[in-house]
């Protein structure tokens, strides 16, 4: 079909840009690689859904409907040995962390996925796929095992410009079995008390590769517009995809191959934050000692607690930040730092609704690209912000940028902050007129973030809203702040603004008085070991008033500190 105007995707078959053109006009297929459910998720498995989630209400917005399928794999050697390990089935095993996957995709606002197809509810269309590769020569049984004929395969290696002798395909065992070290399993024999299925071949179960060729031929069609993954998956598992699929078709399996950036840890402490936490398409890998590839092997811990501690909000804002290709260079601090960018946007919406008296969160905004917000007439101020909307978009067309996005709105946001203070909107009552022009800019705002995913409802415990200890003690934290610099005592005044910088906190002092907002979960602890940290060096410095006040009125927020040789504790309650 003809290609869309302005929008551009990087194809990893070509290595380079290509206008998207789809295989059905107004129609776009997407098969994303999901999850071998063994264990819980980890943060590196959630960094190819939120980008897809973010390409696809982009795809959406511009007029296309997308069907985005994401496939679980429950059947793999890791999950019988650890159903063995558990004294449970492998169902079991697949199900309590098919639940915990699909908490975590929640919580980060991944919502666009159309269907989660699983590898055993799709076993006949995988037999069928492996009998017809066998049928047409591409496949073979040795002692009841299938393998792909990487030999009969002339366009073999081109995804991952490999040569076949530079391949190694299963070893152990299964070697002495193939006709060629480069041939890989389609299907494996079953093994005495493990879950199989029967075939033409005897008893078994598939190999990995097929499944995915299997699933998205079921949903998508033989040929369908994008298949996504991480780079790691290049080798062997797309190159073996494309085998099978284009040898059993005869024709193109993807229009595109779109792949994300690895997560890597950050050894880098401290230095988070603009382009050093994230590599840019190309560039070499990180050295092995600030990271590697984040997994499970490599200590990736549960995905849950640190949503639970970061918020979800704030995890996909560090993903979203730069674009998809590159890689990013995890750490908590990077998304605490990322986190602050967010509070600009939280601060502007609670001024929205000081002047207004309206809510960010309900607005109604355009969610088409043929609709428009903004009815420029002859102000400036609107006419700024529709060069910034289309400036956004531009990015986004071009291969999904959503970092240059991301700065878009950031100017979106400075443009309706310096809109209010030149029309002094926060003295006395604003005029109407003007009024209705931060009605749309910020409506502008609430169509584009809909796009990245962000903003979609209020944040955990901005403000205060759901946590009231956490309220209790941040006007705690806000008086003492107060007096200090009233006092003249800036070591602790700087000791505070200097603590709460972890937690995610923002303080923000305007005419009637100091105001915060962020945090996660994890923000009440932090914001007590601050305090705990503020009275102990007050303690030491004999600057007694200050410790005392520190005690005394956590003990009316309801807190009580017990000094410990360890050091000390608190309670609440």
């Amino acid at each position: 079909m003809p290609a869309h105007p302005t929008l551009q995707i990087y194809n990893t078959l070509s290595k380079k840009k290509e206008p998207f053109e789809t295989v059905q006009e107004g129609k776009v297929g997407i098969y994303l690689c999901g999850p071998t459910v063994y264990a819980e998720a980890h943060i590196g498995h959630l960094v190819g859904p939120v980008i897809f989630d973010c390409i696809t209400r982009h795809l959406k917005y511009s007029g296309y409907d997308v069907n985005w399928v994401v496939n679980i794999t429950d059947v793999d050697d890791k999950l019988i040995n650890k159903a063995n390990e558990r004294g449970i089935t492998m169902l079991e095993v697949a199900e309590e962390n098919i639940k915990d996957y699909e908490g975590n995709l929640a919580a980060l606002g991944v919502d666009q996925i159309s269907s989660f197809p699983r590898a055993t509810e799709c076993m006949g269309d995988i037999i069928q796929f492996v009998a017809d590769l066998v049928e047409k020569g591409y496949a073979y049984e040795s002692e009841g095992d299938v393998y792909f004929d990487v030999g009969k395969d002339r366009e073999y290696g081109k995804l991952s410009n490999r040569s076949v002798e530079a391949m190694q395909g299963d070893g152990g065992g299964q070697a002495a079995r193939k006709k060629s070290a480069a041939d890989f399993a389609l299907w494996k024999s079953a093994k005495p008390g493990e879950p199989s299925w029967e075939s033409p071949w005897g008893e078994g179960r598939p190999g990995w590769h097929i499944e995915c060729s299997a699933m998205s031929k079921k949903i998508l069609g033989e040929t369908f517009d994008i298949h996504g993954g991480g780079l790691d998956l290049v080798f062997p598992h797309h190159e073996n995809e494309v085998a099978q699929s284009e040898c059993c078709h005869g024709k193109p399996m993807v229009k595109y191959w779109a792949h994300n950036g690895l997560l890597r840890k950050d050894s880098a402490a401290g230095k988070i934050g603009g382009k050093s936490d994230r590599q840019e398409p190309g560039a070499s890998a990180p050295e092995a000692d600030a990271g590697g590839k984040m997994s499970r092997s490599k200590g990736a811990g549960g995905l849950a607690d640190l949503i639970k501690k970061q918020g979800g909000e704030r995890i996909r804002f560090f993903l979203l930040r730069t674009h998809y290709r590159s890689t990013v260079l995890f750490s908590e601090p990077a998304i605490e730092q990322a986190a602050k960018g967010l509070e600009t946007f939280y601060r502007l919406f609670k001024r929205f609704t000081r002047i207004s008296g309206g809510d960010f969160y309900a607005l109604t905004a355009p969610t088409s690209r043929g609709a428009s917000s903004i009815d420029l007439g002859d102000n400036e101020t609107l006419a700024k912000a529709k060069e910034l909307k289309e400036k956004f978009l531009s990015a986004m067309d071009d291969d999904f940028n959503t970092g240059g996005a991301i700065a878009e709105l950031f100017e979106l946001s400075t443009l309706a902050n310096k809109f209010c203070d030149q029309q002094k909107m926060e003295e006395g009552s604003p005029n109407p007129a003007d009024t209705a022009v931060l009605d749309l800019l910020m409506e502008t705002i609430k169509e584009l973030s809909a796009i990245l995913g962000i903003f979609q409802q209020p944040p955990a415990d901005a403000g205060g809203s759901g946590n009231e200890l956490l309220g209790k003690v941040m006007q705690l934290v806000i008086d003492l702040r107060a007096e200090s610099r009233a006092a003249k005592n800036f070591a602790v005044a700087d000791a505070i603004r200097d603590g709460l910088t972890p937690t995610g906190i923002t303080l923000e002092d305007r005419a009637g008085g100091t105001e915060w907002t962020g945090g996660a979960d994890g923000a009440l602890d932090g914001v007590m070991q601050m305090l705990i940290d503020l009275r102990a060096t007050a303690r030491k410095n004999k600057d007694f008033a200050t410790g005392d006040a520190v005690r005394d009125r956590l003990k009316d927020a309801g807190v009580t500190l017990e000094d410990r040789a360890g050091g000390t504790e608190w309670t609440a309650g």
